[in-house]
């Protein structure tokens, strides 16, 4: 059975934990390998902390935040969007795929969304799986 890809999702606490946490109770299910750290922003996220969870051996990370114009910081996802483009110049440079970020915009009220979100990243980053992991998978 082959892993699924480990992916740290940066969630804002306002909007998309609030997400997950309805996902949760409406039993939408997605991959068990995502894991969940809840920041009160999504603009806390620097791009050190992208950078550090990809290095310790996270195959990927989304950084989930409220709607442009509904963040509870007022311009905290405006942030998190000009930090994104920073993060993506520096993956590109340290020549790290650029599949292996995302940022996503996701209301308390879509669960769904999230979800989908999760899921989309999963199923990129399995099918984008580099051969030296399948060889570890195998035991070789």
């Amino acid at each position: 059975m082959k892993r699924q890809p480990v992916i740290i999702a940066f969630c804002c606490n306002w909007c998309s934990y609030a997400a997950a946490d309805l996902a949760g109770i409406s039993r939408l299910q997605y991959p068990g390998s995502i894991r969940i750290i809840r920041v009160m922003c999504s603009g806390m996220v620097h791009p050190d902390l992208v950078l550090q969870a990809l290095n310790k051996g996270a195959d990927g990370v989304i950084v989930v935040g409220c709607h442009l114009g509904e963040c509870h910081y007022l311009r905290g996802n405006e942030m998190a969007l000009a930090r994104a483009e920073i993060i993506a110049d520096t993956l590109e440079d340290l020549g790290i795929a650029a599949e292996r970020f995302q940022l996503v915009w996701v209301s308390s009220s879509e669960p769904e969304r999230l979800v989908a979100a999760f899921r989309a990243m999963s199923e990129r980053l399995e099918a984008g799986r580099p051969p030296w992991i399948e060889a570890k998978e195998d035991g070789q």
